[in-house]
């Protein structure tokens, strides 16, 4: 069995790919927050998990969501839709949850937590049009 991506494809999960690098960096200041030379509230250091987690778990989510966007029919803004929101998602979370929790001393978050619900919208809106264009394909 062969697996043909379009261009489009391609082009987004190769970036996709690459940005694993930004997510490593991040496993790799996480260990740094667990040893303690990142000085962090309990609620930094659960918003900085939430956000790596998020990162690393919609990432591989998006690269699965391509291949079987190019299994579908969609064209157009749906098309684009359906092989990016989920990609958009993982942005979005992940900078809402370290935005939102990133002044000195925070105990909760500030109204950057507004980008963590943009990204939800991006992650419903990209399974959705993936979703019933997988259900109404071929």
């Amino acid at each position: 069995m062969t697996i043909e991506l379009s261009e489009a494809g391609r082009y987004i999960g190769g970036v996709m790919l690459l940005s694993i690098v930004t997510i490593e960096f991040g496993g790799w200041f996480m260990t740094r927050i667990s040893y303690g030379a990142v000085p962090m509230t309990a609620f930094q250091k659960s918003f900085a998990r939430a956000g790596h987690g998020h990162a690393g778990m919609l990432v591989t989510l998006g690269l699965v969501g391509l291949l079987l966007a190019d299994a579908t029919d969609l064209t157009g803004f749906v098309g684009w839709l359906a092989r990016l929101g989920i990609p958009l998602a993982a942005i979005l979370m992940s900078a809402g949850f370290f935005a939102s929790s990133a002044r000195p001393g925070a105990v909760r978050p500030n109204q950057l937590i507004l980008i963590v619900w943009l990204g939800a919208l991006s992650l419903a809106a990209g399974a959705i049009s993936l979703g019933i264009g997988l259900l109404t394909a071929g």
